[in-house]
């Protein structure tokens, strides 16, 4: 199976996040990259497609946000990377906000997903990263895998969040439409719901939206992700969430899968994406579910048993030290 993976991806690389109260070393760093790519052997550089397939999914003030930032906030006088500290608690009245305080705040959604200089440049390459893997599918290959780092599906079109500032599952869905695909469908399988992909196709029926998480009563994102979230309008419908207790295991989870799976086949789904993260490892530092890494070579296997050609992309799992091996199970399961 190609693989995919820019050196610039590792550029992304804050020093701390607020986490449960203080303030913490950032756990999405590159050594995660590292890690990856120790279980998928050799890699390919990614074309440089250019942001048209960006901005077909993600605000264009927001992207304008995102590469000015940081250097708004260091104009401003403030130290270290941005982060926000005041959001709107209901809803965001149009407003006309200049101040770098009120822009990140206006732009992201948690205090966990800092900007640096780099991360535009980091996530951009993300997702040039999932487009050529896409590309390969699209030329004829059963499956190809993009490292994704940082990872993206916690990106809304006008949001960062959940370490995550540019969609690439939500980009490489909507690219996969333009290239002619009828219908798309992602599969989410991370351990924390994917906020931003469920939000950018909440009232879209041509695009479904399965995920398998960490139940959002007990679990971050918390606000998203409740299994009565099923779509609006158009997308009334092609939203499915399969909520899962803390200490879930193979058996459950595996059960919870097949469920999305069927639910994609019946879409008529002839294009999948997915949204692979291996924080639903047992012993991974920031989640609660007991997988192993034997298990993912099960789950990869029964996707590929839908017959969809799939693009893999790379989404969260923190437990640095496990990673390689976690990523190698799923591909050659698959």
């Amino acid at each position: 199976m190609r693989a995919f993976f820019a050196p610039r991806q590792r550029l992304h690389a804050p020093t701390q996040e607020l986490h449960n109260g203080g303030f913490i070393d950032y756990a999405e760093s590159p050594a995660r990259a590292d890690a990856l790519l120790s279980g998928i052997g050799p890699v390919e550089l990614p074309a440089d497609r250019g942001d048209a397939a960006i901005r077909a999914v993600h605000d264009a003030g927001y992207l304008d946000f995102l590469t000015a930032a940081p250097a708004r906030w260091a104009d401003a006088g403030r130290p270290g990377d941005v982060i926000g500290y005041v959001w709107p608690v209901v809803g965001r009245r149009p407003l006309n906000l200049s101040r770098i305080d009120a822009l990140i705040g206006q732009y992201s959604f948690d205090a966990s997903t800092p900007l640096t200089p780099h991360s535009y440049d980091a996530a951009y390459w993300s997702v040039q990263s999932a487009l050529a893997a896409l590309d390969a599918v699209t030329a004829g290959d059963r499956a190809a895998f993009a490292l994704c780092r940082p990872p993206g599906h916690h990106a809304g079109a006008d949001y960062l969040g959940g370490y995550c500032y540019l969609n690439a599952a939500a980009i490489a869905a909507q690219a996969a439409r333009d290239a002619g695909a009828r219908r798309v469908a992602i599969l989410d399988i991370d351990y924390h719901h994917g906020n931003g992909t469920q939000d950018i196709f909440w009232e879209r029926g041509d695009v479904f939206y399965a995920s398998v998480h960490a139940d959002p009563a007990t679990d971050y994102p918390f606000y998203w992700g409740h299994a009565d979230e099923r779509g609006a309008g158009e997308g009334a419908g092609a939203t499915l969430n399969l909520p899962l207790p803390q200490g879930t295991t193979l058996d459950a989870f595996r059960r919870a899968q097949g469920t999305a799976l069927a639910a994609i086949a019946a879409f008529g789904a002839d294009q999948l994406i997915v949204s692979f993260g291996a924080d639903t490892w047992e012993g991974d530092p920031i989640s609660h579910f007991k997988l192993t890494t034997a298990d993912y070579a099960v789950l990869g296997r029964d996707i590929a048993a839908s017959g969809l050609s799939a693009v893999l992309l790379m989404e969260g799992g923190y437990a640095v030290d496990a990673l390689g091996a976690n990523l190698a199970s799923f591909l050659s399961g698959f």
